[in-house]
């Protein structure tokens, strides 16, 4: 057993008979009253995000968890379905476990997070920065540069609208955060 002590970022606890991640967690010692710890925690099984209190020093029951390399092969009605680089074993994800599944090309790798006890998926999570092609953007206008903090939708090869910079243009490669769905650089 553990406790609020030892919260870190990306921890793993079982809280109300599920299974959450800590996203983030404040200690808090007010000047009147006893010392708490703030959290915001996702659900690994549904994907919704709760804030949550405890005491400080309240028993936590951390989980542990695999993270193992899948690659993406396509969806389909049953979810996402993914093959293991090794093993070549394939599972099914159901699209909702997956943030930002909308950015994930075929033949990506992502990390399957399981719950090691009950060898069950609990969520999938795209590499930070991902490469892509512009499919479709609007053509930049004559005086746009890169100095102008403007951005305009851009279509990526998944199908995914982003915002890039006004001198990006179609078919040009370029780099997205994948946690923020922000442009982060063109490829060169």
């Amino acid at each position: 057993m553990a406790t609020t002590a030892d919260l870190k970022n990306g921890m793993c606890i079982e809280f109300n008979g599920k299974t959450f991640c800590v996203v983030e967690f404040q200690h808090v010692k007010p000047g009147k009253g006893p010392a708490f710890v703030r959290t915001k925690l996702k659900n690994l099984e549904n994907g919704r995000t709760i804030d949550n209190t405890f005491t400080a020093g309240e028993r936590i029951e951390p989980v542990r968890v695999e993270r193992r390399p899948y690659q993406y092969l396509y969806e389909d009605d049953m979810g996402c379905q993914f093959m293991h680089q090794e093993t070549f074993e394939q599972i099914s994800i159901d699209k909702n476990l997956i943030e930002n599944a909308d950015l994930m090309a075929e033949g990506q790798i992502v990390e399957v997070m399981f719950h090691t006890e009950k060898d069950m998926v609990l969520s999938a999570e795209l590499p930070p920065i991902i490469e892509t092609t512009v499919t479709y953007t609007e053509p930049g206008v004559k005086g746009d540069t890169a100095s102008t903090n403007s951005l305009k939708p851009a279509t990526i090869e998944t199908g995914a609208t982003v915002k890039v910079p006004l001198f990006i243009q179609t078919g040009e490669r370029i780099r997205v955060d994948a946690r923020t769905r922000e442009y982060y650089e063109r490829i060169k």
